[in-house]
């Protein structure tokens, strides 16, 4: 399955991201950790999920892929808004920093995603995790290729 396919890749990404945003169309592994796209505009996105016990690591708090999943799809999403009809994109490497633990008590959070520099054939972006009190949790830098049809 290829939702920007589906959705139409005659789109620009950003008009992708919009349709997602209008319809609630995610991916499958948006849909597994219930993932969603909350913003989209040129260059920015914000992602948001509300982690519960079945993104649980063995010690009791959130796992760390949950927490980096979170950060790709900011990063990614971000360079999806710069992509042109015939384009897509790939990451290239993730770095991912954790500031702070979550649990279920840490409610609702959100992953902005920026471009940073948008080049022909590669992408840099950052991301930040945080709260609703804008506490930080984690943050990356993320580097992505640019791939033409």
């Amino acid at each position: 399955m290829n939702l920007l396919h589906e959705i139409g890749p005659h789109l620009t990404g950003l008009e992708q991201l919009k349709a997602m945003l209008e319809t609630d169309r995610r991916s499958g592994i948006g849909e597994t950790l219930d993932i969603r796209l909350v913003e989209a505009e040129d260059g920015r996105v914000v992602c948001e999920a509300t982690p519960d016990i079945h993104v649980y690591n063995p010690l009791g708090t959130v796992h760390g892929g949950f927490t980096a999943t979170m950060l790709d799809f900011a990063c990614g999403y971000a360079v999806l808004s710069k992509m042109m009809p015939g384009q897509s994109f790939s990451t290239l490497e993730i770095k991912v920093a954790y500031h702070k633990a979550m649990t279920r008590d840490t409610g609702p959070v959100r992953a902005e995603g920026k471009i940073v520099t948008f080049g022909r054939r590669l992408a840099y972006t950052e991301s930040r995790l945080t709260d609703q009190d804008g506490k930080l949790y984690a943050s990356a830098t993320s580097s992505l290729i640019v791939l033409s049809a």
